[in-house]
């Protein structure tokens, strides 16, 4: 869990990236489920688009996917969020919080 400061520091640094996966008409699949994983592990900060198709707002989308890769919803501003999840390898740490 983190705290109202760490939340600050992640969005600040979330709203310079841009979306690497988008939630569309086909929902929530294991298939985005399992690339979503492999993405946290390796960035520890990923940001995400729901398109107009899907049937799930970002708020929606963040409070389904974010159980199930153990991540914190950092945001969620208009049609995308972001999510963050400490990597468990120590030596593949991107973002120190302060």
């Amino acid at each position: 869990m983190i705290n109202s400061k760490q939340r600050a520091q992640l969005r600040s640094i979330g709203e310079s990236y841009d979306p690497i996966f988008f939630i569309g008409k086909l929902g929530i699949t294991d298939e985005i489920i399992n690339q979503l994983e492999n993405a946290i592990n390796a960035r520890e900060l990923i940001k995400l688009g729901v398109q107009e198709a899907c049937e799930y707002t970002a708020r929606e989308a963040a409070d389904i996917i974010a159980p199930k890769l153990g991540a914190d919803v950092v945001a969620v501003i208009g049609r995308k969020f972001v999510l963050w999840r400490r990597s468990k390898d120590p030596k593949k740490r991107v973002i120190e919080l302060g």
